[in-house]
């Protein structure tokens, strides 16, 4: 029996493209870990990728999140919650790491009320949207907000079946990369809208999370949402190739997550050589 016919994310693994991209981002992710900077200034530079994350996944929610915005969020000032929610998602990813492999729809959970404190009313905080009387599709169930342009999400039985695929898959431990692991967490996410509200800064914080916890970025110092803000339209395009689910379209959502997590990467190697100047 093969590997491949074990393990489903094996067969992502091997789709055309694939293994190069993920290769060219550990590379530069490895070039990163080993920044001399690091030594002494490793907490800074996390702090600012937190930032810099955080700002980039509420603009790709809809929200205005210049520099200045954000530290005025920060000082405890009213703002979009959109805003406030994706700085509280990004200071709690820490305390999540240990959560994610042995409880992921638990820390799913956690992360929409961090995201949506602020949107949504307290029942609502941490479950998935509900369907109709009848437990129908999308007419009876609760809409989802659409940022990206994706069309109608999912109804709430494909939804609630999927998590619980997805929760499977993360509670077991793979050979597969962490790259790629992160990609198709984050698609299945923004896929699914599972709440309704920031799913958005949910889908890309549980990317990122996965990073974390599987090794590739054990110190959270890699913004993959800024590379995602960065991409433009192919951030959207690339989901919609893999919402598609042809092996193309899910081979090129892979690959174009890959570049994000480079590109994440290349800004904090540019944080450490702006601190290595003084």
């Amino acid at each position: 029996m093969s590997a491949s016919s074990v393990d489903p994310l094996q067969r992502i693994a091997e789709l055309p493209g694939v293994d190069a991209a993920v290769e060219q981002a550990r590379t530069v992710v490895d070039r990163l870990l080993g920044h001399r900077v690091l030594r002494r200034r490793s907490a800074d530079v996390s702090m600012e990728s937190a930032l810099r994350g955080a700002r980039a996944s509420a603009v790709l929610e809809g929200a205005d999140a210049d520099v200045e915005t954000l530290e005025h969020v920060r000082s405890g000032a009213s703002g979009d919650p959109r805003v406030k929610g994706a700085l509280r998602v990004s200071g709690e990813l820490g305390i999540l790491v240990e959560t994610w492999p042995k409880a992921p729809l638990q820390a799913l959970a956690r992360l929409h009320t961090l995201a949506a404190a602020d949107a949504v009313p307290a029942d609502r905080l941490g479950r998935p949207r509900a369907g109709g009387e009848n437990g129908q599709g999308r007419e009876g169930g609760e809409s989802a907000v659409d940022p990206l342009g994706l069309g109608a999400a999912p109804a709430p039985a494909e939804v609630s079946a999927r998590l619980g695929a997805l929760n499977s898959l993360l509670a077991t431990r793979s050979s597969v990369p962490a790259l790629v692991v992160g990609a198709i967490v984050h698609g299945e996410l923004a896929a699914l809208r599972p709440f309704g509200w920031g799913d958005g800064i949910i889908a890309r914080a549980a990317e990122r999370l996965t990073l974390i916890e599987r090794g590739l970025d054990p110190k959270s110092l890699v913004p993959p949402e800024l590379g995602h803000l960065e991409s433009g339209a192919e951030y959207g395009a690339a989901l919609r190739g893999y919402l598609a689910a042809t092996p193309e379209g899910v081979g090129t959502w892979v690959v174009y997550c890959c570049r994000a997590v480079e590109a994440g990467a290349r800004d904090s190697l540019a944080t450490c050589e702006a601190l290595k100047r003084g």
